[in-house]
């Protein structure tokens, strides 16, 4: 067995031991290599997943690496383990979760500030959904809390870091504060969003 393919080895057992993320500069301690050998390894390794078809990927988020089960085999996963919970996702805790993921780090003043109305109860729904979590303190009168997204975020929204959010453009902002004004006024029932979590 060659350096590499023992690297490889080492990087997939430790994931698959580990369950959850790990810090890229922990993976390259543990086989002593640079993260940039390291990252490239574990690209190597998912590209070899992909290639043979495995039931198992590996996971960019933030910097860290996940060993997963690839999406595709959700539905026989669930025949032999407890599906995830499903959460509804609310228009209001859409347009929070939206305000954080964009913004971060947020305070509840400011998301309340662009919402127009009180967030406590959406922050508190999406923290007990661990889809964003106190980051840290702002130097301010009262140091508020300051809200940022989770890697569970990352996970059920599809993307390894948060600059892989969509831009959103001058024109689509332009109709959203169109939409948003024109809506206002109106009072209608919230339709849920289910998001597989």
């Amino acid at each position: 067995m060659t350096k590499t393919e023992k690297n490889k080895a080492i990087l997939e057992a430790v994931l698959f031991a580990v369950g959850e993320s790990v810090e890229l500069a922990r993976l390259a301690e543990v086989i002593e290599e640079d993260e940039k050998k390291t990252k490239k390894l574990l690209e190597t390794l998912k590209k070899e997943y992909e290639e043979r078809g495995s039931g198992l990927t590996i996971t960019e988020l933030e910097g860290s690496y996940q060993m997963c089960s690839r999406s595709e085999y959700y539905e026989e996963l669930t025949k032999i383990v407890k599906a995830p919970r499903k959460y509804n996702l609310t228009e209001s805790l859409l347009e929070t979760l939206s305000i954080v993921a964009y913004k971060q780090p947020v305070t509840k003043a400011e998301i309340e500030k662009i919402r127009g109305v009180s967030c406590d109860h959406a922050v508190n729904r999406l923290l007990e959904f661990d889809l964003i979590c106190e980051v840290g303190r702002k130097d301010a009168p009262g140091k508020p809390i300051l809200l940022g997204t989770t890697e569970q975020f990352l996970r059920c929204f599809g993307v390894a870091s948060i600059a892989e959010l969509p831009v959103i453009g001058a024109d689509t902002r332009a109709q959203f504060m169109a939409e948003a004004e024109a809506e206002a006024g109106m009072q209608s029932g919230e339709e849920p969003v289910t998001v597989g979590i």
